[in-house]
């Protein structure tokens, strides 16, 4: 037996050691604080948990916390969550701390102290706009009786019939006082998705079918059809917190010059090591404290700005001005889940965007949860998409906007060493902590660090391979306007 193989099994062996997680959230109002369990999470006992704190029903931090065998979960979680996340400051932004057994600010992390995740502090946040014009970095709202703008949300699927079905239950429950849900079925093998769609939602939901497989395809098929003057796009693995979509788009109404807007994703469910270790090693989340990523006022302390696309978002969780995005071309249909090159669509989106001179806002209190793969398989899948779609998406944005390529090119070392550091091996000893969502401590396999590399070289190929199989196929992208094809 040979020691990568050696080092492999032993990996896989502490892999497995890693404990299950429970889920839940915590909401403070005032002195009351109620707890329920994470969506399709059992009832929480004691044990490990994992859970998101509320303000007042906003979405303020996240705490790893330990539940004593007979003790009351509400009455110990809400200790932990008062202790971890304080009362709100005036500006609307999370003033988080971490916290030790007793409470004391910076302590040791005794029994049931709370791990605290998410970016924390309440100063203005790296990547937020200081420049003339540019908004404060708390929450960014419409004025009174200002409704947020009517919205298209686009779902991709393909094959997934019951995932798909949880989340359209939950888009149809948004408080979004005016909004339409699109199905995008891609390259469906079976007719069970337009099957569920007519049957169980009727009107209420439309139906488009993309015979051409690629997330981004997909999208694009979505955009053409939209009829709302902001489109959001989800996957059809999230539940969708009941104000996401309100909380996603109000920014639009606020900013015009807002060009996007990504949300927060936290994991529905730590049940199994892969999920437990996904979210370890940062999951989706960006953090708890808004952030606004202007063009004109590039961020001080990001010197690779705008390539490090994977900080704005996810494209579990994001929405474009309409207009903005059939402007830019909408996404490049050689990335994406489903083509060669494995992923970067949502990540080319944010680039073309911010390069055209639009504004880019994160909020924390746009919240979809997540159903994170199961399998060690599933990781190792996924730490090679991570990497192929990075460079797959830079090389779509060089391809199709020369004129970035200057800039690229004089923030390619830098470039080269934060790639070094995203794929860096950590000890597996002791498994993850969920929720350290800007840190570089959680364990990350050798196994996973070699596969994000070898995907990360790949990359390019695959985009190239992709057009290929485009161009192949007779591919043309819609028009956003009519629907019909143009090249």
């Amino acid at each position: 037996m040979s020691r990568r193989t050696r080092t492999a099994q032993e990996e896989i062996r502490r892999f497995l050691a890693i404990g299950a997680v429970q889920v839940a959230e915590v909401d403070l109002r005032g002195d009351e604080a109620g707890l329920r369990p994470g969506p399709g999470s059992p009832p929480v006992t004691h044990g490990e948990v994992f859970a998101l704190v509320r303000r007042d029903g906003r979405p303020a931090g996240t705490l790893l916390g330990h539940v004593p065998r007979g003790a009351d979960p509400r009455t110990v979680l809400a200790r932990l969550a008062r202790e971890a996340v304080p009362d709100s400051p005036a500006d609307g932004s999370s003033a988080l701390r971490r916290t030790g057994a007793e409470g004391a600010p910076g302590g040791g992390a005794g029994p049931g102290a709370p791990s605290v995740g998410g970016h924390t502090g309440t100063e203005a946040p790296a990547g937020a706009g200081a420049g003339p014009g540019a908004p404060p970095p708390g929450p960014l709202r419409p004025g009174p009786g200002t409704p947020p703008p009517y919205t298209t949300v686009v779902v991709a699927t393909r094959e997934r019939a019951g995932q798909l079905a949880r989340a359209l239950d939950s888009l149809l429950a948004q408080d979004h006082p005016r909004f339409e849900v699109v199905v995008v079925d891609n390259a469906p093998v079976t007719d069970e998705t337009h099957d569920l769609v007519h049957r169980k939602y009727g009107e209420r939901v439309r139906y488009l079918r993309e015979p051409v497989p690629g997330l981004a395809v997909a999208h694009n098929a979505g955009l053409a059809q939209a009829r709302g003057e902001v489109v959001a796009f989800t996957d059809d693995d999230v539940v969708a917190d009941p104000r996401w979509l309100t909380e996603l788009t109000a920014p639009f109404a606020a900013d015009p010059r807002l060009g996007c807007v990504t949300g927060l994703i936290l994991p529905a469910r730590l049940r199994t090591p892969a999920q437990v270790l996904l979210e370890s090693h940062g999951g989706f989340a960006k953090g708890f404290t808004p952030a606004t990523y202007d063009p004109r006022e590039p961020p001080r302390d990001e010197p690779l700005f705008p390539f490090t696309a994977g900080r704005f978002g996810s494209g579990a969780n994001m929405a474009f001005r309409t207009g903005v995005l059939r402007a830019v071309g909408g996404f490049d249909p050689a990335t994406g889940a489903g083509t060669p090159a494995r992923g970067g669509d949502d990540l080319y989106g944010f680039v073309r965007v911010l390069a055209q001179g639009h504004r880019l806002r994160y909020t924390p209190y746009a919240l979809v949860w997540h159903h994170h793969r199961e399998t060690w398989a599933d990781l190792e899948t996924q730490a090679y998409g991570y990497g192929a779609g990075l460079t797959a998406y830079l090389t779509a944005v060089l391809v199709d906007r020369p004129a970035l390529l200057p800039a690229f090119l004089a923030r390619l070392p830098g470039g080269l060493a934060h790639a070094r550091s995203l794929t860096a091996v950590r000890d597996t000893d002791g498994g993850g902590t969920p929720g350290a969502h800007h840190t570089r401590t959680h364990p990350w396999p050798r196994r996973l660090s070699r596969l994000q590399r070898r995907g990360m070289l790949y990359g390019p190929v695959g985009y190239l391979r992709a057009r290929r199989a485009l161009r192949d196929a007779g591919y043309r992208r819609p028009d956003a306007d009519s629907g019909r094809g143009t090249p």
